[in-house]
């Protein structure tokens, strides 16, 4: 029996996995007791090769064959499952092996309610803290740091707070990662007083920042306009040896082209490279729309040619930023053959997008193209909103049609 097991786990290891099953196979038939362990080797090899459809059939099997199932490989088929957006069938499984006995804890459920917060299901997340309560397994401290996440991102700040609370209480420590992600959640609500308390305690309890609290941080006071304070959140995080990231300087130069400070934005972008880093679609963007701004269409246009030389894609958002430079500028064919290159190229216009050729033609007093591109907008699934409705009366007041 022994020897069988051991072939079976030597296979698993070097990825035969047909040599493999074909034990498990003559294990079965022969009436042999199959280690629950040993499957475990053959399911982890056949997870880290990728063989998601073999995963599966093989749990199966295991279950078929009577192999002994522990929460351990249940909950690493509910993971499978779970990251390929079965959930539904991963409730089904865990439903079936808990009328089999296989009791699950708080990493079973974990991996569940990690996928219903990715969804944004927090109907799916109260569910299973309900069937918590009802099998009697208490949160960890990965349960509450993604429901705190899930909560916060759903902008049910209180509620997460609520939690945090409740956490300490029961004696469970936040980490680093529960903390930025309460930082990150106020800041992006703009309560920064409550985001720089939070950030306090992190310290006090020793905790360490790390440059997503910082990033979470400079983007709120960026937001506010407090670009003083953004350059000091900066100096510190540099002093303590944390790398600035892309995100950063793109979320800095947001707030110098907010200021109207587009030079600065430009330094910006020359020291990002200097470290290595090369400016994304994201940084083209914010430094083109800074300019738009201040009525410097044709730098934005040089920028994003500048941009598309270096071998940076565009997306939506560039797109739609040269329509509407060209729309301003009433070159409605440069407009339309961007519009066109955009969808090409497997961009998707979206509301803005349509609301600049909408204004475009309205303020040429072309409103039966305005009207057929709102048409057509509709057509795509996306609803006008009021930007969209303010361009099409002005074009019509403009002719005279106010009733």
């Amino acid at each position: 029996m022994k020897i069988f097991d051991m072939l079976f786990r030597v296979y698993a290891d070097n990825q035969k996995f047909k040599e493999g099953l074909e034990v498990f196979k003559y294990m079965q038939n022969s009436g042999f007791e199959i280690d629950e362990r040993s499957c475990m080797v053959y399911l982890l090899a056949l997870k880290r090769c990728g063989q998601v459809e073999s995963f599966f059939e093989f749990f199966h099997g295991m279950v078929e064959s009577g192999v002994r199932i522990t929460v351990y490989s249940m909950t690493m088929v509910i993971d499978g499952m779970c990251k390929r957006g079965k959930v539904h069938r991963a409730r089904e499984l865990l439903n079936e092996m808990i009328g089999r006995g296989v009791k699950p804890n708080a990493y079973t459920y974990n991996t569940l309610i990690d996928a219903y917060v990715k969804k944004s299901d927090l109907a799916g997340v109260d569910e299973i803290l309900s069937e918590m309560e009802k099998e009697g397994v208490t949160y960890n401290a990965a349960t509450y740091t993604l429901l705190i996440e899930g909560y916060s991102r759903s902008g049910k700040i209180e509620e997460a707070e609520r939690l945090f609370e409740d956490m300490q209480e029961k004696g469970i420590k936040a980490d680093v990662h529960v903390y930025t992600s309460l930082i990150n959640w106020n800041c992006r609500s703009g309560n920064m007083k409550r985001a720089f308390a939070l950030f306090d305690e992190l310290a006090e309890r020793g905790l360490v920042p790390n440059a997503h609290t910082y990033g979470a941080l400079i983007n709120g006071v960026c937001k506010a306009g407090q670009l003083e304070a953004a350059e000091i959140l900066l100096n510190e995080m540099q002093s303590k040896g944390l790398d600035v990231n892309r995100v950063i300087f793109n979320t800095l130069m947001d707030g110098y082209c907010r200021r109207r400070m587009i030079d600065e934005a430009f330094k910006l972008q020359v020291v990002m490279e200097k470290k290595g880093l090369v400016a994304d679609v994201f940084a083209y963007n914010i430094i083109a729309t800074g300019l738009c701004k201040l009525n410097r269409h044709e730098e934005a246009k040089r920028l994003l040619c500048t941009m598309v030389d270096r071998g940076v894609a565009p997306n939506t958002v560039s797109f739609t930023t040269l329509i509407d430079i060209y729309c301003k500028e009433g070159n409605f064919v440069e407009a339309k053959r961007v519009f066109r290159e955009m969808e090409n190229k497997g961009e998707r216009p979206n509301t803005v997008t349509y609301n600049a050729l909408i204004d475009g033609y309205c303020k040429q007093g072309k409103m039966k193209e305005a009207h057929k591109l709102r048409n057509e907008m509709e057509d795509k699934g996306l609803m006008p909103d009021v930007y969209t409705y303010t361009s099409l009366i002005h074009g019509e007041c403009i002719f005279g049609k106010i009733d």
